[in-house]
């Protein structure tokens, strides 16, 4: 830890992409190459629930692996052929993947109750990341050529319109056993924009326009406008969410060049991420360590299990990888939260797979856990503002453009 906190930053934040990556490199599943969906501190973890979500945070890892001189290319393409080989074989739903599947045979496993099916969002999730796979590994070598079909044909096979019910809208989940019965539609302002993006623009079932409107913006409904902290939130709910509202779908889609009839979503992010920042550095609670130096609610796990940290259901819970991965947004604030939380415990709050997935200073609770949806948008989001590589990959493949063009929205770029 030590020699961590003597970095430059340029070079400490690549440390923690490097260190972070190990969750989906070193922690990968042996069968099948997918991403766990949690892993602990200590011992290590020997499970084979795998994440469908997790791993397209995981995909994207290897892609800033690959570019960083990490790992060797032939070695990536080769992991992700693994992964998507292993994706032909899993039970899919309309061409759906669930949320969870076991890393060995590929069979779903439940999520919830009435949820062992198809999951529009995770699956969302997974191709952000197999699209800029495709998009990255172009070379016509045949091992990049088989990869690139094998995650074409998984692209093809979705069926987005399937999941709106005959209603203007997606439905999150279906499953052949229970049907419609968790009866969740994906509407704003939350991470199913993604969703929306893909399935606007898939080649062989796409959804219209109108269920972006209707059923995600709610025409407009999900617009807030109001001013928290001194700063106008255009978007979501008041004080913003959980701040991975602003990350997960961001990996891939760029905001600084996406406006629509309803936001400049740059400024939303931006926004977002400053009321969040600015209620831990107020503190208005009183929790043990909040402060400028220390900030960051997102959903994550916590002495209490698995909650959805916010502004407005804080538990003096903070989450590194909120602060972490906001780094495109808040550089300044991004730096100092990760320079103070490297003046915890080493043992506490950092390992193999990188820093841990919570803490609470209140309680002198350090998480034993890492979870893959929160350890992959640090690599992806860092990336970003280094780089802007995963942006770049996400929105040059045709569907990404086809569906943003069909919905409306105008590239245009945010000072």
């Amino acid at each position: 830890m030590k020699y961590l906190r003597d970095l430059a930053d340029e070079a400490l934040i690549e440390a923690v992409q490097r260190q972070t990556f190990r969750y989906f490199w070193d922690g990968a599943h042996p069968a099948s190459g997918m991403a766990r969906d949690r892993q602990r501190l200590a011992p290590r973890s020997d499970n084979d629930l795998v994440a469908i979500g997790g791993t397209g945070f995981g995909v994207m890892a290897i892609i800033v692996a690959v570019e960083r001189s990490w790992i060797a290319r032939d070695d990536a393409v080769e992991h992700l052929s693994r992964i998507t080989c292993f994706l032909e074989k899993v039970s899919r739903h309309h061409g759906m993947f669930p949320h969870f599947v076991d890393g060995r045979s590929g069979r779903t496993i439940r999520f919830a109750r009435n949820d062992d099916g198809g999951d529009c969002v995770e699956t969302a999730l997974l191709f952000q990341g197999l699209l800029c796979a495709r998009q990255y590994f172009s070379r016509r070598s045949f091992a990049e050529v088989r990869l690139r079909e094998r995650i074409d044909r998984l692209w093809l096979s979705i069926e987005w319109n399937w999941y709106c019910r005959d209603e203007e809208m997606l439905y999150w989940h279906w499953s052949p056993g229970c049907g419609w019965a968790m009866n969740c539609p994906v509407s704003g302002w939350n991470e199913g924009l993604l969703s929306y993006v893909l399935a606007a623009g898939s080649d062989t079932h796409p959804i219209r326009a109108s269920a972006y409107h209707r059923g995600f913006a709610r025409e407009g409904q999900m617009s807030n406008g109001k001013s928290f902290y001194g700063t106008v939130l255009p978007l979501g709910p008041d004080y913003g969410g959980p701040l991975f509202l602003a990350q997960y779908s961001f990996c891939g889609l760029d905001p600084r060049r996406l406006r629509d009839r309803y936001a400049c979503y740059w400024q939303q992010n931006v926004a977002h991420t400053r009321i969040n920042y600015e209620h831990c550095a107020r503190n208005p609670h009183g929790h043990s360590g909040y402060g400028a130096n220390c900030w960051g609610l997102t959903s994550g796990h916590g002495p209490y299990g698995y909650v959805a940290h916010a502004p407005d259901h804080d538990r003096g819970v903070i989450t590194p990888s909120a602060a972490l991965s906001s780094l495109p947004y808040a550089p300044v604030e991004s730096m100092r939260a990760l320079r103070y939380f490297l003046t915890k415990p080493l043992h506490r709050i950092w390992g193999n797979f990188g820093f841990v997935d919570s803490f609470s200073e209140n309680l002198s609770w350090f998480a034993r856990t890492y979870l893959a949806i929160n350890q992959g948008p640090i690599i992806a989001m860092i990336e970003n503002h280094r780089s802007g590589l995963i942006w770049e990959l996400f929105m040059s493949a045709p569907e990404v453009r086809e569906g943003l063009s069909v919905l409306g929205f105008v590239e245009t770029w945010a000072s």
